[in-house]
Parts: structure tokens; C-alpha cells; sequence
């Protein structure tokens, strides 16, 4: 009951980061820029709950220099993972750049067995790449090949493997350190290093139209307290390869949602790569359940 229940709340956090793309459609800002605000604004929001809790700050008083340094390794993984995703996309068309991103999964499997001595069953191994399949039929269609492509796709590529690290330092940490304490240094020391690169590159930091602000706070309160945020609570109870794994589902989440909000048709190809995700996602983690009982 506690991995169904874990489960839910997965699948919940992956919806509300499937809102991600809607509110990145919104926003006039510059990628970085926006990158930015969605860890500064979503820091803010939760760190009230860090100052207001005696627990909390006499955990945060307790942490040793290598943890903060751990944390705020984990912030940089974030942040170049975000910087190095936005600029692939510059270079590769954002089906090649969606599908091996989509590949963390496969990262996070690697990571966790040199790192942890963590194993997954063939049946996992199947429904994950099942589920990858799917995410490829969903973005088949404008897939690109040149020497420019490539290399966006060698940064989407690595992209997958930085955010996997982050994923797994999240997975070490949480099992001392409450998702709270770790995320507020997390996402401050990860805001702080986007709002450098944008700053270098001489993006405008202020300035926005009402619509980009209402991208900032959704996808902040929306994308990354209500799914990022998630990710890091059941990190605890959670293996990096189960997270990464439900994230595969991200674009089912996005392709629902762009019909509801933005009135998106979706295609048949869509439809069959919906099917593709969801039935390799049910055969990872639904299972090992079934042949338990």
C-alpha cells in the first residue's frame, strides 16, 4: 500500500511538471531568465517553511560544510541541466532534444548501480524502454540530421545525464536531510548560478509583460513546488531510477493539458505513443505489485 500510495503522489507531481511546457509557451523571457524565476520564486515560497519550523532550522543550523557543499552541487546540476537543455534546443529540433533527454532513466539505472549497488529487474528494464518508445512516437516527425543537430543533441544527451546526477545526489541526501532543508538550499544555490549566466550573457532580468509574471509563478508553484518539489519528497522512500522513470510521463501529462488549455488537437500518433508510455510506465511499476500477490 505505501508504493501505491507513493505511486499516486508520482504521478500527481508528474502531471503538475507536465505544465511546465504551458507556462514556458507563456513567457516572453529568455530561457535562462525563466529558468531562473522558477527556482527563485519556488525557493522563496518554500522557505517560510523552513524558518517556521524549530526542527527544520535546528537541521539546517546541523549541517556540516560537506553537506551544504553536497546541496549546492546538486543546485549546480540543475542548473547547468537547464542551461545546457535550453541551448540544445537552439541548435536540435525539440524532438531530438525531448527524446534523449527522455533517456535519464537509463542514466539514473547506470548511476545507481555504480553508486548505490541498486539493480532492476528485466521487467522494469523493458517497461522502461517501452515507455521511452513512446516518447519517440510522440515526437517523431521533425527529427533533424547536420553537424549543427548533433551537436545540440551531445547537449541534450549530457543534459539527461546532469539532471540524473541531480536526481541521484537527491536520493543520497534525502535519507538524512528533510526534502524542506534540502530543496530551499537546492533551488537558491541553483537560481543563484542561472541568474550568473543570464547575467553574462546580458539578458534583462526585469521588464516583463503580466503574462511572462504569470508564467513565472505558475511554473514555480505549478511546475516545481507541486512536481519538482514532489520529486524530492519521494526521494526518500524512492529510488532516482523510479523518479526518472515517471517522469516519462511528462508528455502525456503535456499533451492532456495542451488540449484542455490551449485547445491542441491530439494526433493518432500522439495517441499511440500515449498508449506506449503509459503501458511501459504500468509494466515498471505496477509489476513487481501484481507478482507479489
Amino acid at each position: 500500500m505505501n508504493n501505491l500510495k507513493n505511486y499516486g503522489v508520482l504521478m500527481l507531481g508528474v502531471l503538475a511538471l507536465s505544465a511546465s511546457a504551458i507556462f514556458v509557451k507563456l513567457s516572453h523571457a529568455p530561457s535562462a531568465v525563466t529558468a531562473f524565476y522558477r527556482l527563485f520564486i519556488s525557493s522563496c515560497v518554500l522557505l517560510p517553511c523552513l524558518l517556521l519550523s524549530k526542527e527544520k532550522m535546528q537541521e539546517y543550523k546541523s549541517l556540516t560544510q560537506k553537506q551544504f557543499s553536497i546541496i549546492f552541487l546538486s543546485g549546480l546540476f540543475l542548473a547547468v541541466h537547464y542551461v545546457m537543455w535550453f541551448e540544445s534546443l537552439r541548435f536540435t529540433s525539440v524532438s531530438s532534444s525531448t527524446v534523449l533527454v527522455s533517456l535519464q532513466p537509463l542514466y539514473s539505472m547506470v548511476f545507481g548501480y555504480i553508486f548505490l549497488r541498486e539493480k532492476v529487474t528485466k521487467v522494469a528494464l523493458v517497461g522502461c524502454l517501452i515507455a521511452i518508445v513512446g516518447v519517440i512516437v510522440i515526437a517523431w516527425g521533425d527529427f533533424t540530421i547536420s553537424d549543427k543537430a548533433f551537436f545540440g543533441d551531445v547537449l541534450s544527451l549530457a543534459s539527461a545525464g546532469i539532471i540524473s546526477a541531480y536526481f541521484l545526489i537527491g536520493q543520497i541526501v534525502r535519507k538524512n536531510i528533510s526534502a524542506i532543508t534540502y530543496s530551499v538550499i537546492c533551488y537558491f544555490a541553483s537560481s543563484f548560478c542561472l541568474a550568473i549566466y543570464a547575467i553574462a550573457l546580458g539578458q534583462p532580468m526585469l521588464g516583463f509583460d503580466s503574462v511572462t509574471w504569470f508564467a513565472f509563478w505558475g511554473i514555480a508553484i505549478v511546475s516545481t513546488v507541486g512536481g519538482q518539489f514532489t520529486m524530492n519528497l519521494l526521494l526518500k522512500d524512492l529510488s532516482a531510477t523510479a523518479v526518472t522513470t515517471g517522469i516519462l510521463g511528462e508528455p502525456v501529462g503535456t499533451i492532456i493539458l495542451a488540449f484542455f488549455i490551449l485547445g491542441e488537437t491530439i494526433s493518432l500518433r500522439q495517441f499511440a505513443g500515449i498508449l506506449l508510455i503509459m503501458g511501459g510506465l504500468g509494466l515498471f511499476f505496477f509489476y513487481p505489485l501484481v507478482k507479489k500477490n
